[in-house]
């Protein structure tokens, strides 16, 4: 890939830039601005350089119209309280008011076009719908800058399409997350453990899978669990369970067995009655009782793994010499569901290893619990495109600026 150090002459030139703005809302304020901050080394370096910036992102999943309820109107207010800068907002994505302000921008000013969701042809199945929406981007850009890792999985017009009609480089975040990455994944200083949580078992499966090959051990708790304990026999009463992937996991089992590497599973949970958890109000009326995984009974679920699990796991994490985390432990949104969670962040950056937080859920934790992004090696800004990384797929917004 091209790099943005390798971008001269850029003076008075128009900067088109996908960022990865999707960041979590409270009403209108952001509660994690980790991957505003993310942004700015590239952007930064842009406006030193004199280019004129348009800034492309989305937020949240609007139905290919616009939608105040997912106006950027709240980023560009942040993104311009960090960079000490005026941001523009633009009222549309390719209409009127953003041909008006890309045209009104002056040497190192940077404007943000709406929502790029906004428009149907953005994520469109259909490539001459996105290819047509990506001609009437390229008119706002000399040259187009990737930056948004967090979207560098999906085949869209401000994310694939884009960079076949401009001179296309990385910025500085794509180029860190793939060096990363590619550590994790090519000769990483052992011993190499993997942290896997989340609620759904389908979507890690095939992270296991590839690594496996790599990994010297697996650590693997949150509501995925359940369906690797099914997979052991045991009764996990009403904890998220698919069932559809127990014969799956308990492949991956023997197969971890064979090659000589180690699966390390819970072995002991919080439970709790799922009828008082209300999640949207992230409380819950109920006790929470500690069980082993071979005692959880039938009427209540496994919502954080418990304080054995927590010491086995941390014990595990502090011998290993590469980390690499993805997904909570637990319901960590509620706090007496957050232990588990909170002992894994803490093993990491209590760790003299190279630390991976693969961000979404995990990434936001660390930061609600008060670690700074420096307490770990990487906090990443992309939790489905490092799992589709690490799974080995060809990642589109990745293989377009190889091939340019």
């Amino acid at each position: 890939m091209k790099s943005i150090d390798e971008l001269t002459g850029v003076e008075g030139k128009r900067v088109l830039i996908r960022c990865d703005f999707n960041v979590p809302l409270k009403g209108e304020t952001i509660t994690d601005d980790g991957r505003i901050r993310a942004a700015l080394p590239t952007l930064n370096q842009l406006r030193a350089k004199g280019a004129k910036i348009v800034v492309m992102a989305h937020l949240g999943r609007p139905a290919g119209a616009p939608d105040p309820k997912y106006s950027l109107a709240p980023v560009a207010k942040r993104l311009g309280e960090l960079l000490g800068a005026t941001v523009t907002l633009a009222g549309d994505v390719v209409g009127p008011s953003a041909a008006k302000t890309v045209a009104a921008l002056k040497d190192g000013d940077v404007a943000l076009l709406e929502n790029v969701r906004f428009e149907p042809g953005e994520s469109s199945k259909v490539d001459a719908e996105r290819e047509a929406l990506a001609q009437k981007y390229a008119q706002f850009g000399d040259v187009f800058v990737s930056d948004g890792f967090g979207v560098v999985h999906r085949k869209q017009a401000s994310v694939y399409d884009v960079a076949r009609l401009l001179p296309s480089y990385a910025g500085y975040l794509v180029e860190k997350e793939v060096k990363v990455l590619r550590k994790l994944t090519v000769e990483p200083e052992r011993p190499y453990v993997v942290v896997l949580g989340g609620a759904k078992v389908a979507d890690k499966l095939a992270v296991i899978d590839n690594l496996l090959k790599v990994a010297d051990e697996l650590i693997i708790g949150g509501g995925m669990a359940y369906t690797f304990l099914k997979a052991k026999g045991y009764e996990v009463g009403q904890s998220l369970l698919d069932e559809s992937k127990i014969e799956a996991c308990a492949g991956y089992l023997k197969q971890a067995e064979a090659q000589g590497k180690t699966i390390l599973l819970p072995i002991d949970v919080c439970t709790i009655d799922p009828s008082t958890l209300d999640f949207a109000n992230r409380t819950l009326g109920s006790d929470v009782v500690v069980v082993d995984v071979d005692e959880i009974p039938a009427d209540r679920e496994g919502a954080d793994i418990g304080p054995k699990t927590a010491e086995l796991f941390a014990a595990a994490i502090k011998k290993a010499k590469t980390m690499f985390w993805n997904g909570p432990m637990g319901i960590s949104e509620i706090p007496v569901l957050a232990d588990g969670t909170k002992a894994v962040a803490k093993a990491l950056a209590d760790s003299d290893g190279f630390s991976v937080v693969g961000g979404g859920d995990s990434a936001a934790a660390v930061r609600a619990f008060g670690y700074k992004d420096d307490d770990f090696g990487h906090i990443s800004t992309g939790g489905g495109a490092s799992l589709e990384y690490l799974e080995g797929k060809t990642l589109p917004g990745l293989a377009i600026l190889e091939e340019a």
